[in-house]
């Protein structure tokens, strides 16, 4: 058997024969069996992506499905090994070019151009699909929790697809990359003034990125953006931002680096959240404690440390003998205020749901048209809203109820029904 008849080139040399001896022209049969060879090579390579797509791929699937690692099943996911098997024509074309077309046919030269342009798109396809992938499999991982790998992977992207453009435009040209380089140069003046604002978001995205200032699942709140809610994706260029009303804000992200913002991640990763108001005293009922009032104050449980302690204080300044100290203005005494206060912080520190390994204060604030105001200063276990909002509401029922027990009263500006109920009064003669 002669092997040499399976050699392409061989072969279309037998069918350009073929046909000359019967009749046909040089020229004639060289076409003939160019446009052969073409229809042959097209059933080749559709046959040959049939195999790929049919059977390997098959093969591979099952092969990933009954491996151990994770990483297999992600490039499955992906579709890197789809986007490979786009490789198996080209590499078709390539092979049969020259003996279809010749050598120094415009034919050979533009299939050539087409297989180059082609097989730098597919691969530029697989390094997307390849980039994806690593991004995925470091999202779902704790480092991908820790660092915005999205952001970087965009980066990435970004620069594979700038040297692929390249790469196609000096294969569809034919010139060196090198050419194509120096050109970018010169329009980098023209690119910066065209694309200020995607060249400061790209720089940006990267700061943020690198030095983590925003995470995926960080509460930032942004008021000149209007945002104020958890961050659901962290790119290159733009930050989202889902609100608690469950709208979706953009940000830029040179806005993150240029303006200010809030980030609650170190309220989130401590464990306590920070409860802050106050109870706005009026400052007519405050004063000193009388033996009534003392005599109600001792039955407080979490007050007799306080109590004990103070009036012992206070029962050696009573004892002076010095005539003066018998004023009220030359010693001290308890006031209510004060013992208030005191319970306050008696109470938050036998407080289950308060933690007690963070500051807490009671202080009092500077005096004003609403009263005095004593801040109430501590941090909730549960950091989330919800319960968090709830023990700060327990506690300031708990204190604005048992207020009245010191005789002191909370400051409220007087309503409608108020004034009504002065008016009545000062005329006993009317009736509501």
């Amino acid at each position: 058997m002669d092997f040499s008849l399976l050699k392409p080139a061989r072969a279309k040399e037998l069918l350009v024969e073929f046909l000359s001896e019967r009749g046909a022209s040089l020229e004639v049969a060289e076409l003939a069996a160019m446009l052969i060879g073409v229809i042959l090579v097209f059933h080749v390579a559709f046959l040959v992506n049939w195999v790929a797509k049919r059977l390997i791929l098959r093969v591979i699937e099952r092969v990933v499905t009954k491996t151990p690692w994770k990483w297999d099943n992600v490039l499955h996911e992906n579709r890197v090994f789809v986007r490979l098997s786009h490789l198996a024509p080209a590499a078709v074309f390539n092979a049969f070019n020259e003996v279809v077309f010749g050598t120094d046919t415009m034919a050979a030269s533009f299939v050539g151009t087409a297989v180059q342009v082609y097989v730098i798109a597919v691969l530029l396809m697989v390094t997307s699909a390849l980039i994806n992938t690593i991004t995925g499999y470091f999202a779902s991982s704790r480092m991908g929790a820790e660092v915005p790998v999205k952001g970087f992977a965009q980066a990435v992207k970004l620069i594979v697809f700038l040297i692929g453009g390249i790469l196609l435009l000096s294969a569809l040209f034919g010139k060196s990359p090198v050419f194509f380089l120096s050109g970018v140069g010169a329009l980098t003046a023209v690119m910066l003034l065209i694309f200020r604002d995607a060249l400061l978001g790209l720089v940006a995205g990267v700061m943020i990125s690198v030095n983590q200032m925003v995470r995926v699942g960080d509460w930032i709140e942004m008021p000149g953006s209007d945002a104020n809610g958890n961050v659901i994706d962290v790119s290159l260029t733009t930050v989202k931002v889902a609100n608690w009303d469950r709208t979706i804000t953009t940000i830029p992200s040179y806005d993150l680096i240029s303006k200010s913002f809030k980030n609650w991640r170190g309220m989130e990763d401590s464990g306590g959240r920070r409860m802050k108001r106050s109870l706005y005293i009026d400052m007519q009922t405050i004063g000193f404690v009388d033996e009534d009032l003392l005599k109600r104050l001792q039955r407080i449980r979490l007050l007799r440390p306080y109590l004990k302690e103070k009036l012992k204080e206070l029962g050696e300044e009573k004892d002076d003998p010095d005539p003066e100290m018998k004023s009220l203005c030359n010693r001290r005494r308890l006031t209510n205020i004060g013992t208030f206060r005191a319970y306050c912080v008696a109470y938050l520190r036998a407080h289950a749901n308060l933690r007690q390994d963070m500051i807490q204060i009671v202080r009092q604030l500077a005096p004003g048209e609403h009263g005095l105001p004593l801040e109430i200063y501590a941090f909730t276990k549960d950091i989330r809203w919800v319960w968090h909002e709830a023990i700060q509401s327990d506690i300031f029922d708990h204190l604005m109820a048992v207020i009245s027990e010191f005789d002191l009263r909370i400051f409220q500006a007087p309503s409608g029904y108020d004034l009504k109920e002065a008016l009545v009064a000062a005329r006993p003669g009317k009736t509501n």
